[in-house]
């Protein structure tokens, strides 16, 4: 049985930003899937695992966490292993440009990320609509400069490669 259980859903931007970690890490995991459509958020077992009834909430041992950075932040943290140093705590300079990249992602990528996948997803998923096409058009135009700015940093870098 793996050592960390992550309760959430395929197609969450929350529970996605947790398992990209995890699997950037090479950690194993269990995804509990915690299906919206029922209303299993708001259950109380899970509201006493996450307060505010959002996705995910994660188990490692005795140790729950909520709050998708929190628990990424808490894995990059505890179990590099052999893994890559994620917070690049080995270079002052490069663990400043992580901070940065981490708040560009919470303030700039990620609001317009989340909406266009309530619209597109959830929406249709747990409220059986369709997205409000505005919105939609808005966000991706929004998620479109953000992408243009990581378009444009990446290709000023060279980003070592992963084997």
């Amino acid at each position: 049985m793996p050592p960390f259980k992550l309760h959430g859903m395929v197609g969450s931007t929350n529970t996605n930003r947790v398992v990209a970690v995890l699997n950037e890490l090479d950690l194993d995991y269990e995804l509990v899937t915690v299906d919206l459509t029922i209303g299993a958020h708001k259950n109380p077992d899970y509201l006493a695992f996450n307060p505010f009834g959002q996705l995910p909430a994660f188990e490692d041992g005795d140790i729950k966490l909520f709050e998708s950075r929190a628990i990424a932040r808490y894995l990059a943290a505890n179990y590099r292993g052999s893994g890559p140093d994620l917070l690049r705590s080995g270079n002052k300079s490069e663990s400043a440009a992580v901070e940065v990249w981490l708040d560009v992602e919470s303030q700039d990528f990620n609001p317009p990320a989340s909406v266009l996948v309530f619209e597109v997803f959830i929406k249709h998923l747990v409220y059986k609509k369709g997205p409000d096409e505005a919105v939609v058009q808005l966000q991706e135009a929004k998620l479109g400069k953000v992408l243009d700015v990581y378009e444009k940093r990446l290709s000023e870098k060279k980003i070592p490669r992963r084997r």
